[in-house]
């Protein structure tokens, strides 16, 4: 087998895809990064590799948080940003798509395309009402799983009123609403109402949202949220098959473009990376007022990469 490699590393899941040369999604693995994001691509790497041992790996492309560390540790053949590997992943599903609605572990952002073309974004800063971490607190605290949640909300008669606008805020209430009676499937279609109020209010605050959107991450799984979010925009959201892997399928493509726009052989640096031991360090940079914090990654002694630094003192003294 013949095929690309994307993987997308968050700060709560490392997700990895294996597609074929006609750009299907052959294998996707989803895992919690727990605060170790090159243990987690090792492992992904070990079940691809055990699932297709004879596998040509023809390009792999990284994303997310975590997208540079990634590329030196699997010798990536490109590295993209978040708004990028989404937009395309979601133009490639949706070809006249004109809104992406993202929503993952502990962030959420929007991307507006116009004719195929990235010509807005906005990604929430500080409020984690309304992610994906936040949802799995509520169905924690309500002992309910969180893959029943969104089916609960669809049963709900008269959605209550919750305040979302901050996650505290959101928690007191639900509890002020429990307290005084209210079923709890309809203090979960409130919830999600009241998230995607936040949502609109402040990641997509000022933003042209027009249809078709398409909606993806790991909160779309909740059908509740579509819901909700169809009830506020007055039109049907699109949640793909891949919802939860967008950013990798995003990050396979632009490496199976990378590789074609300039033949050579993949950086791959092949399955063996999933035995390495790598070591990462840092030290504060003293050579000027900006005191950056410079990432070293080594293997068995040898400095691989470094980044962090603003004027490249360090990064630019490897090849």
């Amino acid at each position: 087998m013949r095929g690309y490699l994307g993987i997308d590393v968050g700060s709560v899941s490392t997700n990895i895809i294996v597609m074929d040369e006609s750009d299907n999604v052959i294998h996707s693995i989803y895992l919690r990064t727990q605060g170790q994001p090159i243990k987690m691509i090792q492992q992904g790497l070990s079940e691809v590799a055990a699932l297709y041992p004879d596998m040509k790996v023809l390009g792999v492309g990284t994303t997310g948080s975590g997208r540079v560390l990634a590329s030196v540790v699997v010798g990536a053949d490109c590295v993209k940003n978040e708004i990028t590997a989404h937009a395309v992943a979601s133009a490639r599903e949706i070809p006249d798509v004109q809104t992406v609605i993202e929503i993952g572990g502990q962030d959420s952002k929007i991307i507006i395309l116009r004719h195929g073309v990235v010509v807005d974004f906005a990604m929430n800063t500080v409020c984690a009402a309304g992610t994906g971490s936040f949802l799995d607190h509520q169905a924690t605290r309500l002992g309910i799983p969180i893959e029943e949640f969104g089916g609960l909300a669809l049963k709900a008669n008269v959605p209550v009123r919750i305040a979302g606008r901050c996650a505290v805020f959101a928690e007191s209430d639900m509890i002020h609403k429990q307290q005084t009676g209210h079923r709890i499937e309809d203090i979960i279609a409130g919830l999600c109402e009241a998230l995607v109020r936040n949502y609109l209010n402040n990641v997509g605050k000022g933003k042209e949202i027009l249809p078709p959107v398409v909606f993806q991450g790991g909160v779309a799984a909740n059908a509740g949220m579509t819901r909700a979010f169809e009830k506020a925009l007055g039109f049907p959201v699109i949640v793909p098959k891949h919802h939860a892997v967008m950013g990798a399928i995003g990050a396979a493509i632009l490496a199976k473009e990378e590789v074609a726009r300039n033949p050579r052989p993949t950086r791959f640096r092949g399955f063996e990376v999933k035995d390495n031991e790598y070591a990462v360090s840092t030290f504060e940079c003293k050579g000027c007022p900006n005191r950056c914090e410079v990432i070293n990654l080594s293997l068995q002694g040898d400095t691989l990469a470094r980044w962090g630094d603003r004027c490249g003192r360090w990064s630019s003294q490897l090849p």
